[in-house]
């Protein structure tokens, strides 16, 4: 059953031109496609009606416009506009002013001075709007390149600007350190992408352990750290570290996924946590689909589930 399938099938079948052909015909077809409990659709517009359903229940959002690995100047150029445009969008519709980017969808590929020239169009414009940008950490190929153009663009006098950890990776520990040391804000989460052995750790139980450590060292040193999961044993751990060290619910954040675990979003909004919900959209939305997959075997089952509906 494709529940058992490994989080790595998932990887290969994200590379697949023809089923990604497939899957955009179908996945966001109206209200029931089978994508739409993770992707809020392909415009700027869905995405901005998402966010307010997502206020009125109570919680913050950031936005995603979804793509990668562009290698193309004219790609990257495309790309930074939409996320202008996406911050003129968010002013005018008076939702959360956050905003999710990745450097490869800025022209990573091509070269790290076209990519960084991007992001600082993308900054300057998030700057007098207000809008607090978190830079997304992709696969572990890229992790020095994304630390040293946040470490560049901090030096320069960038503030509003975040960046992504990922409690898999064995080095983390070390970037971390780095990160605090500059002041920087961090999101951290367990990470989606498929690792080498000697890079990341392969069993859950390291990757907890690694993102429980790491978690008591941004509540106890750092400003307003993301902790992004969806898992309620780590939930739990931060709630109960933050509980025994007096640390107020304000000073810290938890972040989840558009349509996973609407449960423990309403829980913790409840119990006054700030929880702050990644919204992705954009035509190129089955990467990130496919990895939404490969994380959960519950996430396929929904997924099924849809397909037997749409084919009735």
């Amino acid at each position: 059953m494709l529940e058992a399938l490994p989080k790595a099938m998932f990887s290969l079948l994200a590379s697949s031109g023809t089923l990604k052909s497939l899957a955009s015909r179908y996945g966001l077809r109206g209200p029931t496609g089978f994508a739409r409990r993770f992707i809020a659709g392909e415009t700027i517009d869905d995405a901005i009606a998402t966010a307010h359903e997502i206020h009125r229940a109570g919680l913050e959002v950031t936005l995603d416009h979804l793509g990668e690995s562009v290698a193309t100047r004219e790609g990257a150029t495309l790309a930074t506009r939409a996320y202008i445009s996406a911050i003129d969008a968010i002013v005018h519709s008076s939702i959360s002013r956050n905003l999710s980017i990745k450097l490869t969808q800025l022209g990573l590929d091509i070269d790290k001075a076209t990519s960084l020239d991007n992001l600082r169009r993308v900054l300057d414009a998030a700057g007098h709007a207000s809008v607090f940008v978190r830079i997304d950490m992709e696969g572990s190929a890229y992790t020095d390149l994304t630390l040293d153009t946040f470490e560049t663009l901090w030096s320069i006098g960038y503030r509003d600007v975040g960046v992504v950890l990922q409690s898999s990776l064995k080095r983390t520990p070390a970037d971390l350190e780095r990160v605090l040391r500059l002041g920087g804000r961090v999101r951290l989460v367990k990470g989606a992408y498929r690792e080498p052995r000697d890079v990341a750790f392969h069993h859950k139980r390291d990757v907890d352990a690694a993102f429980v450590e790491l978690m008591r060292i941004l509540l106890r040193r750092s400003t307003r750290p993301a902790i992004a999961t969806h898992d309620p044993a780590m939930i739990e751990s931060t709630r109960t570290f933050a509980a025994q060290h007096s640390l107020a619910p304000e000073t810290f954040e938890f972040q989840m996924l558009y349509g996973i675990r609407r449960d423990l979003q309403t829980m913790l909004s409840r119990n006054g946590y700030t929880v702050r919900i990644y919204v992705p959209y954009g035509r190129e939305w089955f990467p990130y689909f496919m990895r939404r997959l490969g994380e959960r075997p519950a996430n396929v089952t929904f997924v099924i589930k849809s397909l037997m509906r749409e084919k009735n």
